[in-house]
């Protein structure tokens, strides 16, 4: 389960999730008990909370959309929604071993034991319609939510949507949680523009949730579930939806081809050799806000504690430029890099920029293989080999 530390400023810091990194998209190490738990958790204590729900359409778009991908990254809680991201974990090794949908976390928490007070739920999007009639369905059949209102702003721009008014006509109902059914890159965009202005504890794209709460559309039986084939009763349900999962689903085979089966051949390749075994150190060096991080030996998650450390101390010192040296790196794994891809976010809300020189060529290759070769700032043209 991911912990949580408070440093030495009374923030929660990001750097303590338990993540990992699958096909370039970061991950948290959650359950559906566990996810479940901080929601409830983010409600009543009114912390802001931005949950993401990658599928495989997610981790598609995620290749070519810079700010879809941003968003994501931003998220304060991410969730594998979608089987394939399952099975790419276990082909790598990686533990990150349930699904945890969407829906699934939604009917959770709307049929949970009710608390002192129901849960609100704001619906904004959704088709013609279908907002309101969820809205009716939630407040007739939930024990723990009620809806506190909905909107649909039509098919309108994302600008068009965030106008005053529009944020002024959610906040003014104090949603605990506001769930938002635009489409996977709209509904993104829209949530980076404006949670910040938004009073919602919880904020997520939860599309096809306001449709299942509704009734327009019926979930899949557990039996197909079981069976990896809800994409199947989707397409039976909504046609229109064949022509993305076709797509999304050359684009994932082109994804296993080049990056996860080759990496999982040269990922056992390195654990076998002696660079596995040396252990890790690190250690940074202060140039009047100037950090050089000295980072040697094999970076995996039972020895990550000790890196997320010294990433938090740089953090809370305010940097105005951070270099990650890696020339004594030997291994690099999926916790490691989905916390790298946390500190570099941190990091640029901090107006500072993560540099990283020295990178042997296995940890290049591990990068590329795990797709995020091209989200750090790596001088490449330093390198003659063919990666």
């Amino acid at each position: 389960m991911a912990f949580y530390l408070m440093n030495n400023k009374g923030n929660t810091s990001i750097l303590t999730r338990d993540l990992v990194c699958i096909l370039g998209l970061p991950f948290d190490t959650v359950n559906l008990l566990e996810s479940r738990s901080h929601i409830n958790s983010s409600i009543k204590s009114n912390q802001r909370c931005f949950l993401t729900t990658p599928n495989l359409n997610f981790l598609i778009t995620a290749q070519s959309d810079l700010s879809f991908f941003q968003s994501v990254v931003d998220s304060d809680l991410i969730i594998a929604d979608g089987i394939p991201i399952i099975w790419v974990a276990k082909l790598l090794g990686v533990p990150l071993t349930e699904r945890v949908a969407g829906s699934d976390l939604f009917d959770q928490l709307s049929n949970q034991k009710p608390a002192d007070t129901k849960a609100s739920v704001f619906f904004f999007g959704g088709q013609e319609g279908i907002a309101e009639q969820a809205s009716q369905k939630l407040n007739e059949s939930s024990p723990s939510m009620t809806c506190c209102g909905f909107y649909d702003p039509g098919f309108v721009s994302v600008d068009e949507m965030s106008t005053p008014a529009i944020i002024d006509k959610i906040n003014k109902t104090h949603p605990d949680f506001l769930l938002v059914a635009l489409g996977a890159a709209k509904g993104q965009a829209w949530i980076q523009k404006n949670r910040t202005q938004l009073n919602a504890a919880v904020i997520s794209h939860l599309g096809a949730v306001v449709n299942f709460v509704a009734g327009n559309v019926v979930r899949a039986p557990v039996f197909w579930q079981k069976l990896s084939l809800e994409w199947l009763w989707r397409i039976k349900q909504e046609p229109g939806l064949w022509k993305r999962y076709f797509f999304d689903g050359l684009a994932f085979l082109k994804l296993l081809t080049f990056k996860a089966f080759p990496l999982a051949i040269y990922d056992r390749w390195l654990k076998r050799s002696e660079g596995f075994k040396v252990p890790v150190n690190i250690h940074h060096t202060d140039l009047s806000g100037i950090y050089t991080i000295n980072l040697t030996g094999a970076i995996k998650c039972t020895t990550l504690d000790i890196v997320k450390q010294s990433f938090l101390d740089i953090l809370q010192a305010g940097p105005s430029k951070v270099t990650l040296d890696c020339s004594g790196v030997s291994y690099i794994d999926a916790a490691f890099l989905g916390t790298l891809l946390l500190f570099q976010r941190q990091l640029n809300e901090q107006q500072c920029q993560l540099h990283i020189q020295n990178v042997p060529i296995p940890i290049l290759r591990l990068l590329k293989l795990n797709n995020v070769l091209n989200r750090f700032e790596i001088p490449l043209k330093d390198y003659s080999i063919t990666l």
